[in-house]
């Protein structure tokens, strides 16, 4: 099991630097300006099987958030709630946190299954022949509309500013052409991930 924190270092974050997922942790972490340790995990080794590891996340998956000995955080979109509480990036308004979960939805059951698992097959699987693709592509294109229409009348996601819900779809769209998706046709999706990257603390997803 994972050694006592540092006293200095309140959080630990289990992740993969090229996964969309971990990289919104990473995000942010770095826009909060909060201290953390981040462990490398390579899932293609299978290093999300050992005992250790599912002692942690018995579901077996990137980013975890270790809070202190004995507590873990699994779960992308959970782990920004949990950070982003009481700050900028977690809106104060009932209606604007309900839109913000509404995106952070959104972005886990119609962006990420298509977009991010595009993603994988062409980056980490090296197999751009897939079957699976042409109807990944379709839903991903889907979802991308979706998006375009709704920034096309709004600077951001929920509330008028930047917050969580936009670090969430940041994450996989600013890669989306790693998927085989051209951004070209979705005019104010690419000015928001402009203004995502004008943020501070917002850096862009290393490569795999």
């Amino acid at each position: 099991m994972p050694h006592p924190l540092p006293p200095l270092l309140p959080h630990r974050v289990y992740g993969t630097s090229s996964s969309g997922n971990c990289h919104k942790v990473r995000l942010a972490l770095d826009v909060l300006g909060l201290p953390c340790r981040w462990h490398e995990v390579d899932i293609l080794k299978g290093e999300t099987r050992t005992p250790e590891f599912l002692a942690m996340n018995p579901n077996g998956q990137v980013p975890v958030l270790q809070i202190d000995d004995h507590t873990f955080l699994a779960e992308s979109n959970a782990i920004l709630c949990y950070l982003a509480d009481g700050s900028s990036l977690w809106p104060g308004d009932r209606l604007a946190r309900a839109q913000a979960l509404r995106w952070m939805f959104f972005e886990q059951y119609s962006h990420e299954p298509a977009i991010a698992v595009a993603r994988f097959i062409r980056m980490f699987q090296k197999q751009n022949d897939d079957p699976r693709l042409a109807e990944l592509t379709r839903r991903g294109r889907a979802a991308l509309a979706v998006m375009e229409q709704h920034l096309g009348r709004q600077p951001f996601f929920a509330a008028g500013r930047f917050s969580i819900a936009d670090i969430a779809l940041f994450a996989y769209t600013h890669r989306a052409d790693e998927g085989g998706f051209d951004l070209a046709g979705y005019p104010a999706v690419r000015g928001w991930l402009d203004r995502c990257r004008a943020q501070p603390g917002v850096t862009e997803m290393p490569a795999p």
